[in-house]
């Protein structure tokens, strides 16, 4: 073992060599001349070739090695795995950009993200390892019985799953369409290919070594700008015990430039103009109508007086794109009075907890901060994906020790998201707040094109007021590098990076789809008969279905990372946590009780995400639907409700009817001795 151990070092130890020899190459080249976008094709083709390589080497048809990696993979890789398998998208692109625009409120992801491997080390890893089957649905199915309860567990875990995918796929969309300036919805399928290409071949085998690697690549990428910009901007390049000195900065920034008369008066301008769209949405159909005869007589004004064809043919493109019809009218009309409503509120100052102008809005915030929090850890210890991973480690006590290494090598990352934020967040404020428009810096236009930023001179005063820009929060990670006038091969970098974070997770993820689908209905429920070669192309076709799937919902950009990911963490929390959890530590939960918690939990959470989030679901015709929240609570903790629900019906439900003979036998085989070497 420890032969193999030291083999695997040094093969890890050759590849991260090469791959900083690689980025160190591109930077010479890129000082001789080499052209930006050939910089962004060689780190794309460089980091897909090195997963493809991996993949093809891991290959096999061994049902062991492809759901579980043989049970062979040691504690410390494990836990490398595991980190790039949970850094996704959302983690390297979405929580620095959160923390940016909403500063203390962001820190509830951080909390609950790292609340959550705490519950998985004490609560479930041990007892799933020693149980040593392949997926979690086979874990439900053991400990409660029947055929019902696997459903289930397969259907919810391909729910959170799939929304989790489409953002990591959405997120590959991005990088893509702006390093490599492919269309968005070109891009997506491009990144389908890298997703493939790994865990197609080798399964559960091919992912783990291609996550290790990918977690070299996505660390160093994470690490690199912002230690850059900390030896600038400080003197010091490590960021994450200096940023509170640059925090101080920030905020004398924003003292100073928040309240200028020129900000103020922007921020009026958006509060008339979302007044102005209240009232057109309120005088509909009418409004509309007079809208398209206003522009038609304008344009006819200006044909007749000889005007430049400019202007014309400004006034036709804004009458082409009115909307068709009063319904989307309505739809186009309210998301225009909401964007001009958030940016004329008072901007939030970075280190101010809970900014609130009363006291009850003040109350929402601690609340959803919160709530956040609760389903953030409940979701991370319930998340399909990342609890298959501690079936691959040899021994019990081994698993326990990769959630430790896990939770080790994810901190490198959270600990330096805050200084991330506050560092981007120095640069806009004293590089880019009132600089004239005509002199903004190239990524500006590089990323208004991509569609992240927007930027608009309401005032006609030819200077940016911080209120005129608006940034998605997934830009900020990506875009630090322009930001800060680093050479291009630091940008190539990131965005290696960030593909890596898509990819390892995305990769996670198919393989819990698949594996729920080939496995546990399949195999288990419909062929239990089936021969080993047909349940891996069965497994193999199904990942192909629903990668194009996932890949086809993302190319509609259905909501920012973050989000996304939010409701998947609500969803896994409230289908599995319960029925795990007192599955685990209370021998009378029965069948019925954890069937119907689950689906309650589960149908709850959706309800909620669904009345809260959208107004109207339009391929089903459903319209009018969005209510207030419930205790101020948002759609992304939606999962307060599911998994309390979830808790109370399982206890009620299991005292009022017969508990399972088995139960009490299966809990003490995995209960068994500590020490044990598990299934």
């Amino acid at each position: 073992m420890l032969h193999s151990l030291t083999k695997l070092q040094r093969y890890y130890l050759y590849y991260t060599g090469s791959f900083l020899a690689f980025v160190l190459s591109l930077a010479v080249l890129e000082d001789h001349g080499m052209p930006p976008r050939w910089i962004g094709y060689a780190f794309l083709f460089f980091t897909i070739s090195m997963y493809a390589a991996i993949g093809i080497a891991s290959r096999t048809s061994d049902v062991s090695e492809y759901y579980v990696a043989g049970r062979r993979v040691p504690a410390f890789f494990n836990g490398m795995a595991t980190g790039a398998d949970w850094m996704s998208a959302a983690s390297f692109m979405g929580l620095a950009g959160t923390l940016y625009l909403s500063g203390f409120q962001g820190l509830a992801y951080v909390i609950g993200w790292t609340g959550g491997f705490v519950l998985v080390a004490l609560l479930l890893a041990p007892y799933l390892r020693r149980f040593g089957q392949y997926t979690i649905p086979d874990f439900l199915g053991a400990r409660y019985g029947g055929t019902a309860i696997r459903l289930v567990a397969v259907g919810a875990a391909i729910l959170a799953s799939f929304i989790y995918v489409v953002a990591q796929i959405y997120g590959v969309g991005v990088i893509t369409s702006r390093f490599v300036s492919l269309q968005f919805e070109i891009g997506v399928f491009v990144g389908l290919a890298g997703i493939l290409v790994c865990s197609f071949l080798g399964g559960m085998r091919a992912v783990t070594w291609t996550q290790v690697a990918q977690y070299v690549i996505l660390i160093v990428a994470y690490v690199t700008p912002v230690a850059i910009l900390s030896y600038n901007v400080t003197g010091i390049p490590v960021p994450q015990l200096v940023y509170g000195k640059v925090l101080q900065q920030v905020t004398q920034l924003e003292n100073r430039l928040f309240d200028t008369p020129a900000e103020i008066e922007v921020r009026t301008l958006y509060h008339a103009r979302a007044d102005d769209y209240a009232q057109k949405i309120m005088q509909l159909p009418e409004s509309l109508r007079l809208e398209r005869e206003q522009l038609s007589t304008q344009i006819n004004q200006l044909k007749a007086s000889d005007s430049q064809m400019r202007d014309i043919v400004a006034l036709e493109r804004q009458r082409r794109e009115l909307p068709h019809d009063p319904d989307q009218a309505r739809l186009i009309w309210e998301a225009e009075m909401f964007s001009a409503i958030e940016r004329s509120k008072p901007p939030i100052h970075h280190a101010e907890a809970f900014p609130a102008e009363d006291p009850e809005e003040q109350l929402a915030q601690r609340i959803n901060f919160l709530a956040l929090i609760f389903c953030l850890t409940v979701g991370t210890a319930a998340l399909p994906h990342v609890l298959i991973r501690y079936y691959t480690t040899p021994t019990v006590s081994q698993a326990r020790e990769s959630v430790f290494w896990s939770l080790l090598l994810i901190l490198i990352l959270y600990m330096t998201a805050p200084a991330y934020a506050v560092f981007a967040k120095y640069e806009v404020l004293s590089n880019l707040a009132d600089l004239p428009i005509a002199k903004l810096p190239s990524w500006v236009a590089a990323w208004t094109k991509v569609g992240l930023v927007t930027i608009e001179d309401i005032n006609r005063d030819g200077i940016l007021q911080l209120a005129e820009l608006s940034m998605n929060p997934d830009v900020i990670v990506l875009a630090t590098p322009e930001i800060a006038g680093m050479p291009y091969v630091v940008s190539g970098l990131v965005a290696a990076g960030a593909l890596a974070a898509a990819l390892s997770t995305a990769d996670g993820l198919l393989l819990t789809i698949t594996s729920a689908l080939s496995h546990d209905v399949y195999y288990r429920i419909l062929r239990p008969d089936a021969s080993t070669q047909l349940r891996l192309v069965i497994s193999k076709s199904m990942l192909l279905v629903v990668a194009v799937l996932a890949a086809t919902v993302a190319a509609e950009k259905p909501g920012t990372i973050l989000s996304m990911v939010a409701w998947a963490f609500s969803i896994a929390g409230s289908a599995f946590f319960p029925a795990l959890v007192l599955g685990i530590f209370w021998s009378r939960a029965t069948r019925t009780g954890a069937l119907t918690g689950m689906l309650a939990g589960v149908m709850l959470t959706i309800y909620y995400i669904v009345r809260v989030e959208f107004d109207g679901i339009p391929w089903l015709g459903i319209s009018g639907i969005k209510m207030a929240p419930w205790f101020h609570v948002q759609s992304s903790s939606a999962g307060v409700f599911g998994v309390c629900a979830g808790f109370i019906i399982i206890v009620i439900v299991s005292l009022m009817t017969k508990p399972y003979p088995e139960a009490q036998s299966f809990l003490n085989g995995i209960r068994r001795s500590k020490s044990g070497s598990g299934g």
